[in-house]
């Protein structure tokens, strides 16, 4: 297992600063307080911070409030999610280019058989994560904090492709998430990266997949608006059910829906990691919009 250990170390100092704010959001602890509770100066908190998102602890923590989250989702449309439903599409994610493939029904009864998945640690902006790919895209991206959570989520692969070859290869699992995180890190606008997502799931699943491609980054999106965009307006349980088993994280961008009430809801990897996706997209928009 492998992974940058001051990412990890940095994500888990932010992880706890956004966790004591949600959890004392009605008292709006301030920098000085919330440094305390964490343990660091002042200076270092917001150094933190700016490595992190480029902003201020303030300015992240602002774009967590209920308030925001329900504003942003009323200033989206339905027609916003654009989702043109057809699996070839693709989607933009800053210099990202994301396409993806579903596999036949006669793949899925395969189980896997003959493939050869290799799968390894990376580091995130979110933390460590495991990375699963074939030679037809990538096929699973999950979040982990503990050596407990990494070994079930390769007993998750394994289920997941029960026939297929397994092979861990950290340094193949890097090369790939440095496509991905390290260029919306730095920030970059050179030619667009172009990644391919092998996804497996029913056709229902698929689609919800599909639609959640098309919400941009920095747009928040309810359970409902999911559902009216791929005209099942009544299936709102289903679309949750089906986001809930999404197995390529953040590419698959599950954690932009939340409840039309603004709560943010849960997240397969953590509620926390959750908020703190949802805060650096919306800081990183923001940014851009005044570049």
């Amino acid at each position: 297992m492998s992974a940058d250990p001051t990412s990890s170390s940095r994500y888990q100092q932010i992880a706890a600063a956004i966790e004591y704010c949600v959890t004392h959001r009605e008292e709006q602890p301030g920098l000085a307080r919330l440094s305390n509770q964490l343990g660091l100066s002042e200076s270092h908190l917001q150094r933190l911070f700016s490595e992190w998102v480029g902003v201020s602890p303030k300015q992240f923590l602002k774009f967590l409030t209920k308030q925001e989250a329900k504003r942003r989702l009323q200033q989206q449309s339905v027609e916003d999610t654009a989702l043109g439903l057809g699996l070839s599409g693709s989607s933009r994610l800053h210099d990202l280019m994301l396409t993806c493939e579903a596999m036949t029904p006669g793949e899925v009864r395969q189980q896997g058989a003959g493939l050869l998945i290799t799968f390894g640690a990376i580091a995130t902006p979110f933390g460590k994560a495991l990375l699963a790919q074939t030679g037809k895209g990538i096929c699973k991206l999950g979040f982990y904090d503990t050596p407990n959570e990494w070994q079930r989520l390769q007993a998750e692969l394994a289920a997941e492709w029960p026939q297929a070859t397994l092979q861990q290869d950290d340094n193949v699992a890097e090369a790939t998430g440095e496509r991905i995180f390290g260029r919306l890190q730095s920030n970059s606008h050179g030619t667009p990266q172009r990644l391919h997502l092998l996804m497996k799931g029913s056709p229902f699943q698929l689609k919800v997949w599909e639609a959640l491609l098309r919400i941009p980054e920095g747009h928040l999106h309810s359970y409902q608006q999911v559902a009216d965009a791929i005209q099942e307006p009544a299936a709102v349980r289903a679309v949750a059910s089906a986001i809930a088993r999404n197995h390529i994280g953040y590419l698959i961008p599950c954690h932009r829906v939340i409840r039309a009430t603004g709560e943010f809801s849960q997240y397969r990897w953590g509620p926390t990691r959750k908020q703190a996706m949802i805060g650096w997209e919306a800081c990183r928009s923001e940014i851009s919009e005044t570049d």
